[in-house]
């Protein structure tokens, strides 16, 4: 009789997940170098990506630790002179290892009320001159010019958001698993799970990008949107490569493929089918009526105030800038929990962005968003990048071509191919 493999313990999971994020997120090559960005809880995690990243032979590791504490402190008490100032280093350095071919690794892990009653005024400036400031840097990270890749680290007052109710250790413990479940760390071969599993992926997206559909036609319960597609728009989703040649997975964990739609040809209405976590605030059951590609009407039950200063962020941020497909029953969706972490709660669902476009989902010929050519295939540039989720169980989309022919993409939430 065949015995099964012994769990692994917590500390196994936890160095799969680090070896993961270096060896399958940004993919560190021998002589490469990483920035790693995370919350101050997650020294113990930290510690195991630095020590991987220097066992796969990087020659520089830079760590940068954060506090979600003293942004709060910030709103709270510092003068409205600080909302506006931004150090002109702060891009520099960005800039320079960007230049210096650094791979970025971001861990995220944040209380999603964090700024729940600050003054979201002073939010709104604040957040719109640091887009501002980084831009430059931001439009070669969303150009993927270099590998980058996100994780999470489930810090207390997170973990208390998802399970409520439950002892403080208790509800981390059980984030945990469900963070390494969804990433695949506890499984015996988690980088093997994960060639398989981008593999699929990549099946899923040339498919679409044989279809040169026009648009996209969404409809559940309470949307009927049709999505317009940038001409010359390409899928992706799962691995590919940078510019440096390097393949990565930006998103730990990841179940959509996506592309660019035409910032002038959405139109119909659409409801959130999942709240955001957005600038510290929550925003739920968010509600949106677009016009020519142009959100036209715009409202929340709760966040409105945070919904209202993303859209007047610019003229982008009331256009949309990604559309994406996600199978209702991926393993985000099989944990039945809600994540209030876009990162986690995005591959849940099929979802839409506001904002800028990725330049990596046009063909070469239409060039980068910024680009007279990238504009007139309809790719969208703005401050913002905002995700949110629209699929339901119940969700069909169509794929129309410009003819107006029509064919099933997915039925009751999943693939009809």
């Amino acid at each position: 009789m065949t015995q099964s493999a012994p769990p692994l313990s917590f500390e196994q999971k936890l160095a799969n997940y680090a070896d993961l994020l270096v060896r399958v997120g940004v993919n560190l090559q021998p002589g490469g170098k990483l920035h790693l960005n995370a919350p101050i809880e997650a020294a113990q995690l930290a510690r195991l990506i630095v020590r991987r990243a220097w066992e796969v032979g990087a020659v520089a590791v830079n760590v940068e630790y954060h506090d979600q504490q003293l942004t709060r402190l910030m709103y709270d008490h510092a003068p409205e002179a600080a909302m506006e100032y931004v150090p002109a280093w702060t891009n520099e350095r960005a800039m320079h290892q960007l230049d210096d071919g650094y791979s970025f690794l971001s861990v995220a892990g944040s209380d999603p009320d964090l700024l729940a009653g600050a003054d979201q005024g002073r939010v709104a400036r604040r957040s719109k001159v640091t887009a501002q400031a980084g831009k430059p840097a931001a439009e070669r990270h969303m150009a993927f010019e270099i590998n980058w890749s996100m994780g999470a680290m489930p810090v207390p007052s997170w973990a208390a958001r998802v399970f409520p109710g439950l002892p403080q250790e208790q509800a981390v413990a059980q984030l945990w698993d469900a963070i390494f479940a969804v990433s695949r760390a506890d499984q015996p071969d988690p980088v093997a799970a994960w060639r398989s599993h981008t593999e699929q992926l990549a099946r899923v997206h040339a498919h679409l990008n044989a279809r040169r559909y026009h648009a996209l036609h969404f409809r559940n319960a309470h949307t009927d949107l049709s999505v317009g597609l940038a001409d010359g728009h390409l899928w992706a989703g799962g691995a590919w490569a940078a510019q440096n040649g390097i393949a990565g997975v930006p998103n730990l964990p990841t179940d959509e493929v996506f592309t660019a739609p035409h910032r002038e040809r959405v139109d119909g209405y659409v409801r959130a089918s999942k709240p955001l976590s957005a600038r510290g605030t929550l925003i739920e059951d968010i509600f949106m009526r677009f016009e020519a590609g142009r959100v036209t009407e715009a409202s929340a039950s709760q966040g409105q105030d945070v919904l209202s200063a993303l859209l007047d962020t610019d003229e982008g941020a009331r256009h949309l800038g990604e559309v994406a497909l996600v199978e209702y029953d991926s393993p985000v969706a099989r944990t039945g929990l809600l994540f209030y972490n876009t990162l986690f709660d995005e591959n849940a669902a099929s979802h839409i962005a506001l904002g800028q476009s990725y330049a990596f989902n046009l063909s070469p010929t239409a060039g980068a968003p910024t680009a007279g050519g990238a504009e007139q295939a309809g790719a969208n540039s703005s401050l913002i990048h905002v995700d949110w989720m629209i699929g339901t169980p119940d969700t069909e989309v169509d794929g129309v071509y410009a003819d107006g022919r029509r064919e099933s993409v997915m039925r009751g939430g999943k693939w009809s191919f």
